[in-house]
């Protein structure tokens, strides 16, 4: 995934956002900042987000049902990891991908694994907190080693 294509993920699910929130078009206009007219125009798919827009729906909004689905269940994650191309610090407690993460590979206490739905990739430890998240494969393989050593 890609800058490009998380604005026209997320424009195309700002109206099921809105309707799962239950937020007229003039609260949803005000709660993410923008004009009315303009929540109608990407709503119809006549214009995209922006990136801005896009990275406030999914923090103002990382607990909505549509989203994570087509995000998984750490938007904000995902929206991290293309924003900072990786991520490679200790960071915040996971749920320990329960629901919406695949096992690649086990080291002592970290663990590799990679996103149902975005198919980037992270590293938790055994406490569940992400070390690293990447869309690249290998450079995720490579940190694991790293941290494994």
């Amino acid at each position: 995934m890609n800058k490009e294509q998380i604005i026209e993920l997320i424009s195309g699910k700002i109206r099921l956002i809105r309707l799962e929130k239950g937020y007229s078009q003039d609260k949803m206009s005000e709660v993410l900042g923008i004009s009315k007219k303009t929540l109608v125009q990407i709503e119809k798919g006549r214009t995209l987000s922006g990136w801005t827009n896009a990275v406030a729906v999914c923090s103002l909004f990382r607990d909505s049902e549509v989203l994570q689905s087509v995000l998984g269940e750490e938007p904000l994650e995902v929206i991290e990891t293309i924003a900072h191309d990786q991520v490679n610090r200790p960071k915040d407690k996971t749920m320990g991908g329960r629901v919406w993460w695949k096992e690649i590979d086990k080291k002592g206490k970290f663990l590799l694994q990679q996103n149902l739905v975005s198919q980037h990739y992270r590293i938790i430890d055994d406490k569940h907190y992400r070390w690293y998240s990447s869309f690249d494969k290998q450079e995720a393989v490579m940190r694991l080693n790293e941290l494994f050593k």
